[in-house]
């Protein structure tokens, strides 16, 4: 397995959700939950918490992770993570998003797994959901994939349209081949992109690939501050079992 660096983009600001990242979830930092989850995975050399404010960095280093400075103009997490992973020579760099505390530290060795195929430069996550009722909520972004396990297309809408069986939800976890991401962080927003307000439509307007890797189910990201009360839920069940 090809050795990865781990970056967790951490910033205050957000429209939605002010100061999520330090949000309590059960007691602690939602960053923090992310965190512990992250260092359990085995394929992780080493993971970094890349925040542009100070509040994020003091209870990173709190409750014992590493944490970065990075610069507050970054336009993306995908910028936050190549300004740190530029300070390393891992091989494989992996974007954690840190909304995402209960993403299982499986998963993200089978995503840095993906890379011991020498032609993925990309990577992703994505479920099966066989709620298709949940299909037209735009906040859930969907893929859907080739024979070879390569994206085809993202979106906020529904796709495939008309599906009967399931639909593939993505999770929005990212891996990259280090000189890939410097190449995508490099190229202009594209129409789609745009369209979308998703950034990994880029890379598959450039015509490069995204390698899907399918996990069991999806996880609960948190978008706004009712997202809370579903992950501590989750999260209390797990305890109470």
């Amino acid at each position: 397995m090809p050795a990865a660096l781990g970056v967790v983009p951490a910033r205050f600001a957000s429209t939605r959700f002010p100061g999520k990242p330090l949000a309590p979830i059960l007691g602690k930092p939602m960053i923090q939950w992310v965190w512990e989850s992250a260092r359990k995975a085995r394929s992780l050399d080493r993971l970094i918490i890349a925040t542009d404010d100070r509040r994020i960095l003091e209870a990173a280093v709190a409750f014992g992770a590493e944490a970065m400075m990075t610069s507050p103009s970054h336009p993306s997490g995908t910028d936050r993570v190549a300004e740190v992973a530029a300070l390393f020579d891992h091989p494989v760099v992996v974007n954690i998003q840190g909304d995402e505390p209960l993403l299982p530290p499986g998963a993200l060795d089978r995503l840095v797994e993906a890379f011991e195929n020498p032609d993925v430069e990309a990577a992703s996550l994505y479920s099966k959901v066989a709620d298709l009722s949940r299909q037209a909520d735009p906040d859930i972004v969907k893929v859907a994939a080739d024979a070879k396990g390569n994206a085809l297309y993202f979106s906020r809408a529904p796709i495939p349209s008309g599906a009967a069986d399931y639909f593939g939800q993505h999770l929005g976890v990212y891996g990259y081949r280090r000189e890939f991401l410097f190449r995508f962080r490099g190229w202009p927003a594209s129409r789609l992109e745009k369209a979308e307000r998703l950034e990994q439509l880029r890379i598959l307007e450039n015509g490069f690939a995204i390698r899907m890797v399918e996990v069991d189910r999806p996880t609960l990201s948190v978008d706004t501050p009712r997202d809370i009360i579903g992950v501590e839920k989750i999260l209390a069940e797990r305890n109470d079992g």
